[in-house]
C-alpha cells in the first residue's frame, strides 16, 4: 500500500479551494451562496478523534506485543489494513472538503461586516481546522501501522 503524499493533499487543498472560491464568487453574483453548515467542523472534528483513538490504540497494541507482554493482545494484519485504508480515504476526503470550506471562507472574508457572513467564515475556518486534525490524524495512523523495514536485505542482491 502507498503512503499518502502531503503534495498530493496539498495539491487537492488548492484546487478545490479555487474551484470553490471562483464557485462562490460565480454563485453570490447569481443568487444567494448557501451556507457553511454549523456540522461540518464538528463530523470532520468526530472523524480526527476516530483516527487518533485507532492510531493511539494499534500503537499501544503493537508496543505491547512487540515488548511481549504477557496477555498483549495482537493486532491482527486485516484490522490494521482496513484502519489504514479509512485513514487514508478519510485524509483524501477531508483536504478536498477543507480546500471547499477554505475557498468559500476566503470568499465571505471580504464580507464579515455582515453578520450572517461573518458566522459562516468563522464555521469555514473551523472546518479547515478539522480537516487538517483529520489529515494529521490519518498521517500518524499511517506512521503507526508502517512495517519495519528489513535493513540486513537492502541493498544486496539475492542468492544464486
Amino acid at each position: 500500500m502507498k503512503q499518502l503524499r502531503i503534495r498530493t493533499l496539498a495539491g487537492l487543498f488548492v484546487v478545490a479551494g479555487v474551484l470553490s472560491w471562483a464557485g462562490a464568487r460565480l454563485w453570490n453574483s447569481v443568487g444567494t451562496l448557501p451556507s457553511v453548515p454549523l456540522a461540518a467542523p464538528i463530523v470532520l472534528a468526530v472523524i480526527a478523534v476516530v483516527l487518533l483513538a485507532t492510531a493511539l490504540s494499534l500503537r499501544a497494541r503493537l508496543r505491547a506485543q512487540r515488548e511481549r507482554r504477557p496477555g498483549a493482545k495482537g493486532v491482527e494484519p486485516m484490522m490494521a489494513a482496513r484502519a489504514l485504508v479509512f485513514g487514508q480515504a478519510s485524509a483524501l476526503v477531508a483536504a478536498l472538503v477543507a480546500g471547499m470550506y477554505g475557498g468559500t471562507g476566503a470568499f465571505l472574508l471580504e464580507q464579515l461586516d455582515i453578520p450572517a457572513r461573518r458566522d459562516q467564515a468563522i464555521y469555514a475556518g473551523f472546518s479547515v481546522v478539522a480537516g487538517v486534525a483529520v489529515i494529521a490524524a490519518a498521517i500518524f495512523l499511517e506512521r503507526v501501522c508502517k512495517l519495519p523495514e528489513d535493513d540486513d536485505t537492502e541493498g544486496t542482491a539475492p542468492a544464486a
